[in-house]
């Protein structure tokens, strides 16, 4: 039996359609040679395209001109001691660092031990920080690793990494910063920051956090490591930023080898 025309338009309308193919996204140049190191990395060989790698006098200067105009950095989260660290640390993620300044001053005036945390209670805890994104998530996490810490280790804060990665709401980062900032460990701590920055020059060639960690670990000299990845967020934050980077004005821009270096 035929069907009538109306019919069988009414049958096509109907069918679902099929999306074409979407358009290859162009890569800027620093995408380019980022995903041509990832891909050769991935190989385990050498990097066939893109800038190569600063050597290591090339390193050295990096981090001793960074250290001439900062000697001591430090970092921007406010703290009185390791336990409000790693709680502003934890704090910290998806938010800025004036922002958690801002709701823990606060909350560590009377709450600066896991003890006096864990008393304060979860929904106290939210009031207190409910201006920092995903607060409550957050909250949760604070009194889970308080009460971690007083039944595992009398309240206090240790120097052990393994150990800080198992609380809640602390990742390899977190616990970096801590043993940096707390217990004066020459530790890389990855964050967005460092890993541009070690990509772009380039100083280490990484596709994780890991890698780029263990990169800068075996690179940058042993009198620059404590302060190391403070250096790299600062230069990170203020001058190599994301999307306009600071060339016209960057202290280290005769080392960087980046395609999106403007000077």
């Amino acid at each position: 039996m035929s069907l009538g025309k109306p019919v069988k338009q009414l049958i096509a309308a109907r069918r679902p359609k099929v999306a074409a193919p979407p358009e290859e996204v162009p890569l800027t140049p620093s995408a380019k040679a980022f995903r041509g190191a990832a891909e050769v990395a991935r190989a385990g060989g050498r990097r066939a395209a893109g800038p190569t790698l600063l050597s290591d006098a090339e390193v050295a200067e990096f981090f001793r001109r960074l250290h001439a105009i900062q000697p001591e950095p430090r970092g921007e989260l406010e703290h009185v001691n390791a336990f409000t660290l790693l709680v502003a640390v934890v704090l910290s993620a998806q938010a800025t660092d004036a922002g958690v300044n801002k709701a823990t001053r606060a909350l560590f005036a009377i709450a600066d031990t896991p003890q006096k945390m864990l008393a304060l209670g979860e929904e106290r805890v939210r009031d207190f920080i409910k201006t920092i994104g995903l607060y409550k998530g957050k909250a949760r996490n604070v009194i889970a690793l308080s009460e971690r810490l007083i039944a595992e280790k009398g309240g206090v804060v240790p120097d052990d990494r393994d150990y800080l990665t198992t609380l809640p709401g602390v990742g390899r980062k977190t616990a970096n910063v801590v043993l940096n900032m707390a217990f004066g460990q020459p530790t890389m701590a990855v964050d967005t920051h460092v890993f541009r920055v070690a990509n772009r020059l380039p100083i280490v060639i990484g596709r994780t956090p890991e890698q780029v960690e263990e990169g800068l670990l075996a690179r940058v000299p042993a009198q620059y490591g404590l302060h190391a990845h403070h250096w790299l967020i600062l230069h990170g934050r203020y001058t190599c930023t994301a999307r306009n980077p600071q060339c016209q004005r960057c202290p280290v821009a005769d080392l960087c080898r980046s395609p999106e270096k403007r000077v």
